[in-house]
Order: C-alpha cells, then sequence, then structure tokens
C-alpha cells in the first residue's frame, strides 16, 4: 500500500462518475465521500458522455443494467478514453444470463478498460476459464491466479480478483492483499464500493498495479478497524463504522487510534 496515493486522492479529491446499479447507489457515495473522492450519478444516454469528459475517472458497474443504459457507458467510457482518465468494469454476475454476457463483450469492444475488477467467477468468465457460480456469486474453486493473468493480457488491463485474498495483476507481475473482513460479505454493495475506491486511486500519478493494489489494501484495513470496534455487533453496527473508518489515514486504522 502506498499512502501518497491515498493522499493524492484526498488532496484533488477526483471527481468519479458511476453509472452503477441501482442497489448501492447511496452507499457508494457515502462511501466515496468519506474516502476523500466526489461521487456524481449520471445515468442518461443524454449526458453520459458529458459527464465522463469532466471527470477524473468513470466507474461501470452493471449489477441492475437495463438496455436502454448500455448507450450511456459506452459514451461514458469513450469520453473517458478520450480524455485519458481512467475507466474502471466492474461485471456483475457477467455469465448469470446471455444478456448481462452481451452487455460486457459489447463495453470491452468499445471501451478500453483501465482495470477490470470482480469475483474470481466473474473474470474467469471473461476469458472462457470454467468457475462454477451461484447467480452472481463465484461459489467455486480453481486457479485464479491464473485468471487473473489470462485477463490482464487478454484485455490490456489490470485485473483485480476479490476474495479471502485479493489478486492484482497488470502484465505478468502478481501482487496480493490479505487486508480485510469477512462481514464485507454481509454487507450489499461492498465490492461495488470498492469498484469505486479503485477508480479514485486510479485516477492519481502513478502505475496502475500500485494504485489498485492499495486501493484493495487500504479497504481491508478499513473493514479490519471497523469490525474491531466494540459497538460492533453485526452488519448493520459494522457499516456507518467502516463509512467513517474510510476517511481514516493507514497507519491510524493500523494503530487501532482513530
Amino acid at each position: 500500500m502506498k499512502f501518497s496515493i491515498i493522499q493524492e486522492v484526498r488532496e484533488k479529491n477526483p471527481l468519479i462518475h458511476h453509472l452503477t446499479n441501482n442497489v448501492v447507489i447511496n452507499f457508494t457515495a457515502n462511501g466515496l465521500l468519506s474516502f476523500g473522492g466526489s461521487p456524481i450519478m449520471a445515468k442518461a444516454p443524454e449526458d453520459a458522455g458529458t459527464i465522463a469528459s469532466a471527470a477524473d475517472g468513470v466507474l461501470l458497474n452493471i449489477g441492475t443494467i437495463k438496455q436502454e443504459e448500455v448507450s450511456a457507458m459506452i459514451e461514458a467510457g469513450k469520453a473517458a478514453n478520450k480524455k485519458g482518465a481512467p475507466v474502471v468494469l466492474d461485471p456483475v454476475g457477467v455469465g448469470a444470463s446471455s444478456f448481462r454476457s452481451s452487455i460486457v463483450k459489447q463495453i470491452l469492444k468499445e471501451v478500453h478498460v483501465t482495470a477490470i475488477k470482480g469475483n474470481a467467477g466473474e473474470l474467469a468468465y471473461l476469458v472462457n476459464i470454467p468457475w462454477e457460480r451461484k447467480g452472481v456469486e463465484a461459489v467455486g474453486s480453481g486457479d485464479a491466479e491464473k485468471v487473473a493473468l489470462k485477463v490482464a493480457s487478454t484485455y490490456n488491463t489490470t485485473a483485480i480478483i476479490t476474495g479471502e485474498t485479493d489478486i492484482v495483476c497488470n502484465g505478468g507481475e502478481l501482487l496480493y492483499n490479505k487486508t480485510g473482513h469477512a462481514i464485507l460479505s454481509k454487507v450489499t454493495g461492498a465490492g461495488c464500493l470498492l469498484g469505486s475506491i479503485v477508480t479514485a486511486c486510479l485516477a492519481t500519478e502513478g502505475s496502475s498495479e500500485a494504485q489498485a493494489l492499495t486501493a484493495v489494501s487500504f479497504y481491508g484495513l478499513a473493514a479490519e478497524y471497523a469490525y474491531s470496534k466494540k459497538e460492533v455487533n453485526g452488519p448493520g453496527t459494522f457499516l456507518p463504522h467502516f463509512i467513517d473508518a474510510l476517511g481514516y489515514d493507514p497507519e491510524e486504522l493500523r494503530n487501532g487510534q482513530s
């Protein structure tokens, strides 16, 4: 984790354009605000490109995607590509239906994505590696490192596989993160908010693999800190402490001083 990346996010307050799913909009906005970014949500095809042109990064999350939103995602992605701003794709549940699969293929054909973030099953699907799924969740096991390497090379991007151990891959290098807490799996949208944090970190200067690793490492550390609070008894009491923790400094989280 590079503290300088987090400091730069807080100094720059990057504007992140979210085309995300309806379940997580409020949670994502509050989480990014606490972390140091500035969220904007705009999914209308008529202004998605304009908003993206003014943003420092774009997050495409297909969690509750509708056909009429696809053109907005592509317009936003193209505008970000033209500006040189990062684009993060969260292919939620790709492979769960032919509709989702076709949308992701279309986005990847027309937009260059800086990073693809998802669980192992989602990213395995993108490179035709078999992986057991249950709805939008990956429930099987397999060679996640092989998946990360193949996604990174196939799409010339940074692959981020989330799980008990997060894997970040850009080119042939594999990086790992073990911070985090299982309670995140009991919070709706925890993965979606991570996509927002990743996008904000990618809006800083430096290498995308260091930015992505910093994002997942800090996110996990914030979860560990929040869960350690004596007032936390479950997902409901965890959430406000987690949102607070996203605004703290990494050293304070590690030392439990905030």
